[in-house]
């Protein structure tokens, strides 16, 4: 198994990690009438999501490592919904189906899927909202844009803990430690819960984890703005227009998600939700009038 890390959970024989009970720690969701009749040494229940759709890698890698751990549930897109951002389908219903694998699919976005399973297909409140593993970092601006961070959002308003992982990285080579530190912090949720209601924006480089440098806590660096759309004419002579690649880190100097990742930490981000400018209010109020 290789040297157990900080916070990792015991391996078994196998490599895999020991399921525990959720014990007595404490659950935000623990008076919900979903929950109730639930025992202290039950184990702990992850609903895990994802915007690259259902069958993407990073997700089957994700469930994988934290079944030892956790009952988990998959309910996913049916297909990749990178930056559906935070919406709501309102115009159609949807639909919930299951695949050979037992992973659940909708045909919606991550927020979609979050918000039906949690409100509509289970009988309980998970403990833990995940999503990921993302294919491709979701630093700085990309958080206002990302599904992967769009569903553990959704379930952070539903009040319950929730973490997005990503590997910054396009070329998929590291799921494997992403998904080892995904499991190290759920340990850390199960052995020491977080005292408040809490939203983590977690990216891992994508490298072997041994060459990991550690955690660092970051804020959100910023990007440049995006590049121009790409306009094409189809072979129906219509004009059609990709939207552009996103803008280089412009704000990436040390604190930012940006600079960690780029050194080899891990970085993790708390978020929120509040996006009122506290600052611009009195000056706002003057220039009113």
């Amino acid at each position: 198994c290789g040297k157990r890390g900080r916070n990792e959970p015991e391996m078994d024989a196998n490599c895999a990690p020991i399921r525990s009970g959720w014990g007595g720690a404490l659950r935000y969701n623990q008076h919900s009438d979903q929950n109730r009749g639930r025992r202290s040494d039950d184990p702990m229940r992850i609903l895990l999501s994802n915007d690259d759709g259902y069958f993407a890698p990073g997700i089957e890698v994700l469930a994988k490592a934290l079944s030892g751990l956790a009952e988990v549930t998959v309910v996913a897109p049916e297909r990749d919904r990178s930056a559906a951002s935070n919406s709501l389908t309102l115009d159609r219903p949807l639909s919930l189906r299951k695949a050979p694998n037992g992973f659940h699919f909708v045909n919606g976005t991550p927020t979609d899927c979050v918000h039906l399973a949690v409100t509509g297909m289970l009988d309980f409140l998970p403990d833990m909202v995940i999503s990921g593993i993302n294919l491709g970092a979701n630093m700085g601006d990309d958080t206002l844009y990302s599904g992967t961070v769009a569903a553990a959002t959704e379930g952070y308003l539903l009040g319950i803990p929730s973490i997005a992982v990503s590997l910054a990285s396009k070329r998929g080579r590291h799921f494997d430690s992403a998904a080892r530190i995904a499991v190290e912090m759920v340990a850390r949720f199960q052995s020491e819960p977080f005292p408040e209601p809490v939203l983590l924006n977690v990216n891992v480089p994508d490298i072997p984890y041994e060459e990991l440098r550690g955690r660092q806590v970051t804020r959100l660096g910023k990007r440049h703005k995006a590049e121009g759309v790409v306009k094409q004419i189809t072979p129906r002579h219509e004009t059609v227009y990709w939207v552009g690649a996103a803008g280089e880190a412009a704000d990436a100097g040390p604190g930012t998600d940006f600079h960690a990742v780029g050194d080899g930490w891990i970085s993790v981000t708390p978020l929120q939700i509040d996006l009122t400018h506290a600052a611009q209010m009195p000056r706002v109020a003057n220039w009113l009038g």
